[in-house]
């Protein structure tokens, strides 16, 4: 059995950006030789605190436990056939961590799955903003034995540092992402969602003009639902927003009818992975998103979603779909069928061991 050090911020079942990539693989790579350790920074107590407001001498006290781990993962470094990185391997903006790694001989991995190289601090911690290194991307991609990209956009930017860089889209395990099979009532209103975090709830509201005239035309025939952050209400709308839970996730985005994904067009939004849209189609439910990045890739317009850039073509859009349930359907069953066939864990795994095999060869 080979021993892989995983090096990541976040506890299991904590971060998508973890859960998604890889943390959803470990039981198959374990089932391949590959006995993997996760090394997380934060743990449930220290998390309540660090993405909060101030309590600056709480978060000094959880960055000098994080140098301890880290310490302690260094002088271990040598004990592992494989280090893997997610996204960085320390809160700031140093890269002394995941240069040891390197020093240390072991073959290292660095995964990423955002623009990462541009700024974007949590709103409990912009004060501390001048902590942050973004630059720190392409000296950690310059500095490691191997790159996976969650897109394309990500790739071509790491492979202007590093000749050794595979694509490994952001996926979802369709035996656990699926739709709730139930005879389809058209007197229900129709469920417009979104899900997400309290650092992009942001982005729903570049949709909210939009959805208040979709309410003003359709009044009870259609509900809204934010997921993602329960502190969010629109009256207008007629929605209070539901905390994320692990628990409650697939029943509550079970509850959309048509998802959506608004986006600003920027350099990071270009590096985000579609995740939004994804899930909304492993659901079997049709995504409306903004055309920026992959999810110009993943969607297919009119087939399994809708891409839409203005205002006029998000209305259009919304409209469409609530008044026409059996494209609602339609499109649905092939925005799973997509899933299944490029954004599975089934039909991406054998990637992610052949890039584990390679470099422990």
């Amino acid at each position: 059995m080979k021993k892989v050090l995983i090096v990541t911020a976040h506890r299991l079942n904590r971060a998508p950006n973890q859960r998604f990539r890889f943390e959803q693989y470990l039981d198959f790579l374990k089932s391949q030789g590959y006995d993997c350790e996760v090394s997380y920074l934060l743990d449930a107590k220290a998390d309540a605190v660090f993405y909060q407001r101030g309590q600056w001498f709480k978060k000094l006290l959880i960055l000098i436990n994080a140098f301890k781990t880290r310490f302690f993962d260094l002088k271990r470094a040598s004990e592992y056939d494989l280090i893997f990185i997610c996204r960085e391997a320390f809160l700031i903006g140093t890269t002394y961590f995941e240069r040891k790694f390197v020093e240390s001989g072991v073959p290292t991995v660095f995964d990423f799955d955002d623009a990462i190289w541009n700024l974007d601090v949590s709103e409990g911690n912009k004060k501390l903003a001048w902590l942050k290194n973004p630059a720190k991307t392409s000296i950690i991609i310059k500095q490691v034995k191997h790159v996976i990209a969650g897109n394309k956009y990500l790739a071509d930017y790491a492979s202007q540092f590093n000749n050794n860089v595979t694509i490994i889209p952001t996926t979802l395990d369709t035996d656990y992402h699926k739709p709730a099979f139930s005879e389809s009532n058209n007197s229900k209103p129709v469920c417009i969602g979104w899900t997400g975090s309290l650092t992009t709830v942001k982005h729903f509201r570049l949709a909210e003009s939009v959805l208040l005239r979709i309410k003003d035309k359709y009044k009870e025939k259609v509900i809204f639902k934010v997921i993602g952050d329960g502190n969010y209400v629109n009256n207008g709308l007629g929605v209070k927003g539901v905390a994320w839970s692990l628990k409650k996730e697939i029943e509550d985005l079970q509850d959309i009818d048509i998802g959506i994904m608004p986006l600003p067009d920027d350099e990071w939004a270009k590096g985000k992975c579609g995740f939004k849209g994804l899930t909304y189609m492993s659901m079997g439910t049709p995504a409306i998103m903004s055309p920026v990045g992959i999810n110009t890739e993943i969607v297919t317009h009119g087939e399994n979603g809708f891409l839409a850039a203005t205002d006029e073509e998000w209305f259009n859009a919304i409209c469409f779909l609530i008044d026409h349930p059996d494209e609602r359907e339609r499109m649905g069953a092939n925005a799973r069928q997509t899933i299944i066939d490029h954004y599975s864990i089934e039909s991406q795994k054998w990637k992610y061991l052949e890039v584990f095999s390679k470099l422990t060869s």
